[in-house]
Formats: C-alpha cells, structure tokens, sequence
C-alpha cells in the first residue's frame, strides 16, 4: 500500500491527506516514490523540467526509474509539490525532457493552471478508467490528449489539417483540439486562435497545456466556453474550469 501522510496547503492552510502514486516496475512490482513527512509542501510557481522528476527505486530488483515528481492540487488553486526523500531526488543527470520543447529562460515565472476539485454532475455515467500515458517527451503529450479524446468519445482522431501557432492540432469529427507540450503557459491569443479556427469548422474546441494557462487565457476560455486541461505528468488530463469538468464527466 502506498504511504500516505498530511499536507497543508502554504496558500490557504487547507490540509490534506496525500498518498503517494504507484508506478510499475519492469519487473511488475509496484513502486512508490518515499515522501518526506518533515519538509513542508511548496507551491509551484513555475516549471524546470528538471525538476519534474525523481528517481524511485525497486525494493525487489534494485532497478532505479525516473516517475514524476509527487503534485497535489489544492482547491484554492495552488498546485503543491510534495517533498520526497533525498534518495528519491538524487536522479541521474541523463533525465528526460521534451524531444523538441527547449527549457524555458532563466529566472521568468510559469505560472501553472490552476488545478481545482473535480465536481460531481447530473449526467455522469459509468465508464472505465481512463489510462494515461507517462509524459516523458513532447511527443508523449500529444499521445495522452489523443487517449483522452478517445476516452470521451471522439473516433477517427488525427493531425490537425491547419496547424495551430504553437503547439499541435488534433482532429475528430465534431472537435478541434491544440496541444500544448511546452513550458510556457498557453495565451490569450492561443485560446482565442484556436476558437477562430473551430468556428470556421462548425466544430467544437478543447485545449491541452502541459504548463497551465494566463489569467487572461482562462478567463476568455471562461467566456467561450471553451473546455481547459492541464496535463499532469502521469498523463492525466485535469479539468480547471467548468466546461473541462463538464466534458470529462460525461464525454460526448
């Protein structure tokens, strides 16, 4: 069973009882990242990717591989890193990061979208569990949107035939997707492009970040009701707004 323990929010002071995720060996025993029940959790504020990983050790074959680093999102809208030991943050130099994503500069801010509890809704029925995908690369975000959408319902997913101005484009019958794999938070102009060209299609529009979204970005999403996602580095898609919840609870 994955170790558990109390995390209180540096934000609003809320608390929480935190479990640590699972992950699967090569060799098929469960692994867990060892939390570190004496550091206080920390908000993140912007993202290294870096520092998104840990390395976590099988107790049964002694193979050491990278997972990501233990995140809680608060409901006040702070996303919490939770402290691992010093064994679990000695990770090789050769970490993973995006194929084709370069770091962002020195000392600029990334603020995350914000993360917030998903809520119950009327029309939500039965279906399985979503299965995502670790993102490691770019490429593997792209992957993990396109399950996703695939888990909602949509067929017949595919590139994009117009290509958005940052990221990737996906495609499905009644849907236009943009996937957002850098370190960058999506835009104003991201959101409002990506609207544009869904109109000029007569279809619907869905965003992906893996680095959240500006104020402004989310509150015009807001406006067009357009359904926002971060990608968590599990490959978890997390709704941050009210047409996101919507969608993920009861597909189309």
């Amino acid at each position: 069973m994955a170790e558990s323990m109390p995390v209180r929010c540096p934000a609003c002071l809320r608390e929480h009882l935190y479990a640590a995720p699972s992950y699967p060996c090569a060799c098929g025993t469960p692994v867990s990242p060892s939390l570190d029940e004496r550091a206080p959790a920390t908000a993140v504020t912007h993202r290294v990717w870096d520092e998104e990983w840990v390395t976590v050790r099988c107790s049964a074959c002694g193979r050491g591989d990278q997972w990501p680093h233990p995140e809680l999102g608060c409901p006040c809208g702070t996303v919490l890193r939770i402290p691992v030991t010093r064994a679990a943050q000695d990770a090789p130099e050769d970490r993973p990061r995006p194929t084709d994503t370069p770091p962002p500069p020195s000392g600029t801010a990334k603020l995350p979208g914000v993360l917030r509890a998903p809520r119950p809704h009327p029309s939500a029925r039965p279906r399985r569990a979503f299965q995502p995908v670790t993102i490691r690369t770019a490429r593997d975000a792209v992957t993990a949107a396109a399950l996703y959408l695939r888990w909602l319902g949509y067929q017949d997913i595919r590139r994009a035939d117009q290509r958005p101005p940052s990221g990737v484009g996906l495609a499905a019958r009644g849907v236009l997707a943009q996937v957002d794999p850098t370190v960058s938070p999506a835009s104003l102009r991201d959101i409002e492009c990506l609207w544009l060209t869904a109109m000029t299609e007569s279809s619907n529009c869905v965003y992906f970040s893996l680095a959240g979204y500006d104020s402004d970005a989310r509150a015009r999403a807001d406006t067009l009701g357009i359904p926002l996602f971060v990608l968590d580095l599990t490959g978890t898609p997390q709704p941050v707004n009210s047409p996101a919840d919507d969608l993920d609870a009861t597909g189309v």
